[in-house]
């Protein structure tokens, strides 16, 4: 990026430019998984930084079985270890529990910033549950990394369909484009799994 960054992003109406990777979920916990996919978005992409929005509440996730947001912002800090990934309760702090919501504020404040929004192939073929999932599309680059066994299902399903006319099979083709845009990104498989570890640790 142009400015000098920290730990944390800039704040609202700075005018530093950069390309920056944006990760919604829970993250609970945070994971090798997520380190993994933002590492391969960096390199992949040609990121400046990567930006972990951890979610105070993910709509279509039960309340039951999610740890504090105070506890999942601490552990997402300390998979992040690596300088260029800024984890960030902003969803919290701008008060939109909606990625379409969020998407919007963030390219209305951050105006010289270009986002990608960055998912698996899992939250790719459940894209049609979220609330005005095409607007994710219309407001934000997307790339939709492999996780098998999803992959070719999410490929196959609604969302994909919908826009197939907006994928792109070259990643630098991103940034040569305005939204809607996407790519499929292959890339070897990570084995972690929130849900594994929080059942691993009821036993």
């Amino acid at each position: 990026m142009t400015a000098k960054s920290g730990r944390e992003i800039p704040p609202f109406g700075d005018r530093r430019e950069g390309r920056i990777g944006l990760l919604g979920g829970s993250f609970n916990p945070a994971h090798e998984g997520h380190l993994h996919l933002s590492r391969e978005a960096l390199k992949r992409l040609g990121l400046d930084e990567v930006w972990w929005l951890v979610s105070p509440q993910n709509p279509l996730k039960s309340a039951a079985d999610m740890a504090p947001l105070t506890d999942r912002l601490a552990g997402a800090r300390k998979m992040a270890a690596d300088p260029r990934i800024k984890v960030t309760d902003l969803e919290r702090r701008l008060g939109t529990a909606r990625t379409a919501r969020t998407l919007g504020a963030l390219t209305a404040r951050f105006k010289r910033l270009r986002f990608v929004w960055l998912m698996g192939a899992d939250n790719l073929a459940q894209m049609p549950q979220w609330w005005r999932w095409t607007q994710i599309f219309k407001a934000s680059r997307v790339a939709v990394f492999d996780r098998s066994p999803y992959s070719y299902g999410a490929l196959a399903g609604a969302a994909a369909k919908r826009f197939s006319w907006a994928r792109v099979s070259q990643t630098v083709t991103l940034w040569h484009r305005k939204a809607p845009v996407w790519t499929y990104v292959a890339m070897r498989r990570h084995p972690a799994s929130a849900t594994a570890i929080r059942n691993a640790k009821k036993h």
